[in-house]
């Protein structure tokens, strides 16, 4: 499905021609916006995961250690 997310304008910046991307507003519209049955709760899911994650990270002394010890359980 094709959306349209913005459109792009000409406008001078220092003395110089540009052209600016100006973004839709949220949420779009035309189509409108509709999600599968299941992708509410996968996004409930992923969401949970990050704040796990970010908990993590917050939790160790060093992200290059928290990640270290990621790559090497692999």
């Amino acid at each position: 499905m094709r959306r349209d997310v913005g459109r792009y304008e000409r406008t001078a910046v220092a003395g110089e021609t540009v052209s600016a991307f100006i973004p839709d507003p949220l949420p779009p519209t035309k189509p409108p916006l509709s999600l599968a049955a299941g992708t509410g709760d996968l996004l409930r899911s992923a969401e949970q995961k990050l704040s796990r994650l970010d908990l993590a990270g917050e939790m160790v002394p060093s992200i290059n250690w928290f990640v270290y010890a990621f790559v090497r359980k692999e």
